[in-house]
């Protein structure tokens, strides 16, 4: 299974971590921990799915990948 690929970060500015899912613009969410930030940003991407379906608008497929994960032809 494809699923989207999450950033995981901590935030000083936050005092937490942040997750986020570069396909879904602007699908982020916090967490005091990296776990509570990844419980978090999955409920999130529910969310972000049920409105653009409910909007009519398009859901991207699964395709970021970050750099270090990217095979040079």
């Amino acid at each position: 299974m494809k699923d989207y690929h999450v950033n995981v970060f901590y935030s000083d500015e936050d005092d937490g971590y942040i997750a986020d899912i570069p396909d879904l613009v602007a699908c982020s969410a916090f967490g005091e921990t990296a776990i509570g930030a990844l419980r978090e940003v999955e409920l999130a991407k529910a969310a972000w799915i049920e409105a653009a379906k409910a909007e009519g608008k398009p859901i991207p497929a699964p395709r970021y990948r970050p750099v270090i994960y990217q095979v040079a032809a």
